[in-house]
């Protein structure tokens, strides 16, 4: 019997695809990567690096409170970036969400996104240990 449970909730974008918002796995959960679409209208909140970065980092936020979890429960953090210039403006977004002791990340340059995006966040969340 499989513990693998299905998190989904209405405050993050829908799946644009076959895949899960979040799959949790014991007391671990693997949450699909966030582009920055607005929950209600599935369209990107801005053309604006900053506000992308900052919507990505809500829905991942959403997606870890469905799973009963918070984003200070990350500790693997995977970012895409189509502007490696932006990388300085995307650490600075992420502070405001994330606080010390900070999971560990990774930020590699991409070609593109889907919808145009800037930027992709997808996250490993551990809860209750």
């Amino acid at each position: 019997m499989s513990n693998k449970a299905v998190i989904n909730t209405d405050k993050a974008p829908a799946a644009i695809g076959p895949y899960s918002q979040a799959i949790k796995a014991g007391n671990t959960v693997y949450l699909s990567g966030q582009i920055p679409l607005d929950p209600t209208t599935m369209e990107l909140v801005s053309e604006d690096f900053e506000a992308q970065a900052r919507q990505v980092f809500a829905n991942l936020k959403a997606v870890c409170e469905e799973a009963m979890g918070s984003l200070s429960d990350v500790v693997k953090l995977n970012l895409y970036l189509v502007d490696l210039d932006n990388f300085a403006i995307v650490n600075k977004v992420m502070e405001e969400f994330f606080s010390s002791p900070f999971p560990a990340r990774a930020a590699v340059g991409v070609k593109a996104l889907p919808k145009g995006s800037q930027v992709e966040a997808e996250a490993v969340m551990v809860i209750g240990d």
